[in-house]
């Protein structure tokens, strides 16, 4: 039995490193945000060949980032059980498969107007999202490099400085996206191009912040992450580390994938039914995005959590941790979710004139869909903090299997039924997301609670 003490504690542990990576996490959110708003500066073409060149390098960057995300549970489980040295090596070779998967990845977003092509969008408007992912290609490299040393930061519990590093990294590109965009302070005007070379100056500036203080903190000197002799590690211990951080990432990296797709899919069968659909589905999709990466904040700090007590060998710790951040994370949601509830149409009057009567339809629906959210907030963070549980014992390959599962299985099926076959629109097609985000929510959670029984022998081996 935990006492009321220890629970208190561990909820303040959550917090301090949860709190830091939420605000990050909305801070990059707000980057994409404001970088569609001055899109939108320059027209609506470069706001739809913008938006086409950023889903690309999003989705990408997404799914890559996931895979070396798998750094945080293995580093933290060394942490826990008091093995600088092996932290230092899994975040070296975290680093290392950062470059191994961005290389081609750059050359890939390089040529990204051919895949456009190939994905049938027009030629000219291919083109022009082709002078916006040459500019931000050279951006990948260290946007993983900064997932995997945000990794580390929170590892070690000095997550505080991920978030002045975002902050800074995010006014930085709004500043240099207006001079680079309009041809400020004597540069030529770059127009979206500009923006593509703001967002591979903050990602540069923010990678470069995070490797300057961890290489200039003394405390940070036994975990060697800049060191770049290998005469001490044998090549089949550096093998081994490199293979564990894919087996564990590769199922992040999918898990991402699904839950991308999946909305991708909804966007598409939106589209097919009406603009007015399509417009509240965004509205109310960048809404709940936006509550979400708060509960996303508190699954990495409970990853950590679960992690470190894991290599301690404290069971009791590792059930606490998982619960306290699942909780953490259904309290977040249902603040969130009450919003949605009370005062809909203001959250949209922040998107559109809710007075236009042109808008009119777009409002309407859009408030339904936020009275749906509301309903499935809870949901969403319930899954998305067992998730980070479950990563915090390296358990990642079947939770993704259960989220294609219960995302795709029962979600989608359930959703095309109701706004398809019965013609529910998106009222019915977010009804299936709410579904299948519940059975997600109940399965992932009685996966920890088997899970989280690990016997201490069972830890001495992972680790």
């Amino acid at each position: 039995m935990v006492s009321k003490k220890r629970a208190i504690a561990e909820v303040k542990q959550c917090l301090v490193l949860a709190v830091p990576l939420a605000a990050a996490q909305l801070a990059q959110s707000a980057t994409g945000f404001v970088d569609t708003v001055m899109m939108g500066l320059l027209g609506s073409e470069a706001i739809a060949s913008g938006g086409l060149g950023a889903a690309i390098f999003t989705f990408l960057l997404l799914i890559t980032t996931g895979i070396v995300s798998a750094v945080s549970p293995l580093a933290a489980q060394a942490y826990g059980a008091g093995k600088p040295e092996l932290v230092g090596k899994i975040v070296r070779q975290g680093l290392g498969i950062s470059l191994l998967l961005g290389i081609p990845i750059v050359m890939v977003i390089f040529n990204g107007g051919a895949l456009l092509l190939v994905l049938g969008q027009n030629a000219a408007t291919a083109a022009l999202a082709e002078t916006y992912l040459r500019a931000i290609a050279l951006g990948f490299i260290p946007a993983l490099g900064f997932a995997v040393l945000k990794s580390f930061l929170s590892v070690v519990s000095q997550a505080r400085l991920i978030i002045i590093a975002v902050v800074l990294g995010t006014l930085l590109n709004i500043a240099a996206n207006y001079v680079l965009m309009f041809g400020k302070l004597g540069l030529p005007a770059l127009g979206l191009a500009g923006i593509g070379w703001a967002s591979t100056l903050s990602l540069w500036s923010m990678f470069i912040a995070l490797a300057i203080y961890i290489y200039s903190q003394h405390r940070f000197t036994n975990y060697r992450i800049f060191h770049t002799s290998f005469h001490d590690t044998s090549t089949q211990e550096n093998f081994r580390i490199f293979w564990q951080i894919f087996q564990v990432g590769l199922p992040i990296g999918g898990l991402v994938a699904v839950e991308a797709g999946l909305f991708t899919v909804v966007t598409f069968l939106l589209g097919q039914i009406g603009t007015t659909s399509l417009s509240a589905h965004q509205i109310a999709l960048q809404t709940a995005s936006m509550s979400f990466q708060i509960a996303l904040g508190i699954s990495l700090a409970t990853t950590v959590r679960v992690g470190q007590l894991v290599g301690e060998q404290d069971l009791a710790g590792v059930s606490l941790a998982g619960y306290v951040g699942i909780s953490l994370g259904a309290l977040s949601m249902a603040i969130a979710g009450i919003i949605f509830w009370l005062v809909p149409k203001s959250v949209v009057s922040l998107y559109l004139d809710i007075n236009n009567p042109n808008n009119e339809d777009v409002v309407n629906l859009a408030v339904k869909l936020l009275v749906v959210a509301a309903i499935f907030q809870i949901f969403d963070g319930v899954q998305v903090t067992a998730v980070g549980a479950l990563r915090g014992l390296k358990d990642t390959r079947v939770p993704m299997l259960i989220s294609i599962f219960a995302y795709w299985g029962v979600g989608l099926s359930t959703g095309y039924a109701l706004g398809i076959w019965l013609n529910y629109g998106a009222i019915g097609l977010w009804c299936g997301l709410a579904i299948g985000l519940a059975s997600a929510a109940i399965v992932l959670t009685w996966r920890f609670k088997i899970l989280q029984s690990i016997t201490v022998q069972d830890a001495k081996e992972n680790v």
